[in-house]
């Protein structure tokens, strides 16, 4: 046996280890992430658990890492809506966010709190599908909001 394939056993055995781990989601908001964090504060309850500003970084910036010019800009965040961690930033600070291909859950326990969350998310931004009832959620609709961030509010199905 070679040292690749003993390696290879090695990696093979940890990534199938019972061990707990969890996928997060880290939004990008490119110069809006404090205006966002405001937003999802009034509108969710959203509450920040860590804020680092650029102008934090005791470590000179990379080339080509971060804005130019723009120390409070959010280096990091992290925050929580409901039970969730969401993780954020400034980035660059380009201007202009670009969030396709995933979409952010919110399971709510009534159709009153969906109607209330779902229209203050739209608020500014695009509906995508109304809510309405579902075959499989009593109300279940699609929004992106002002930040362009795709949102899917649910009202989980009662267990039969």
């Amino acid at each position: 046996m070679n040292s690749n394939t003993i390696t290879a056993e090695k990696n093979a055995a940890q990534t199938n280890s019972d061990a707990p781990f969890k996928v997060q989601s880290y939004l990008n908001f490119n110069g809006r992430c404090e205006e966002a964090l405001e937003f999802y504060r009034s509108t969710l309850g959203a509450e920040v658990t860590v804020l680092l500003r650029f102008k934090d970084n005791p470590e000179p910036p990379q080339p080509g890492c971060g804005p130019v010019g723009a120390p409070d800009k959010v280096l990091h965040t992290s925050f929580r809506i409901g039970e969730t961690e969401v993780m954020a930033s400034d980035c660059q600070c380009e201007g202009r966010t670009n969030f396709q291909g995933f979409s952010l859950t919110l399971s709510v326990p009534t159709e009153a709190e969906a109607d209330r969350r779902f229209a203050a998310l739209a608020d500014g931004g695009q509906v995508q599908m109304p809510l309405a009832k579902t075959f499989f959620s009593p109300r279940f609709g699609m929004v992106t909001d002002r930040f362009g961030v795709c949102w899917m509010v649910i009202v989980p199905q009662p267990m039969a």
